[in-house]
């Protein structure tokens, strides 16, 4: 299963544009902001996730694979899989996540 989707967003992404793109699919839509270097790691959510870059870059383990998201990139974090998200770019990393 690919769970990017490259470019899915506009760049710079719009945040009003994503939310009202994601509550049309029934998800919502929350900002987080994380230092470089900031690890979530092992997450294991009931719900199905999306998230979307907005600045920076994450790198997420979603079961056995690696992604790279960048700007405008939304990925797909399925529930009941274990997964973890880094900021691996040298700035500040600003991204949304929303649940079903």
């Amino acid at each position: 299963m690919s769970y990017l989707a490259q470019h899915k967003f506009s760049i710079p992404p719009d945040r009003d544009q994503i939310a009202r793109d994601w509550g049309r699919r029934g998800y919502s839509c929350d900002l987080f902001t994380d230092p470089p270097g900031r690890e979530w790691n092992d997450f294991v959510h009931t719900t199905n996730e999306l998230v979307t870059v907005m600045a920076g870059k994450l790198k997420l383990t979603i079961g056995d694979e690696e992604i790279v998201a960048a700007p405008g990139d939304e990925v797909f974090i399925p529930r009941g899989v274990v997964h973890s998200v880094k900021n691996i770019a040298s700035s500040t990393t600003h991204w949304l996540y929303g649940y079903d």
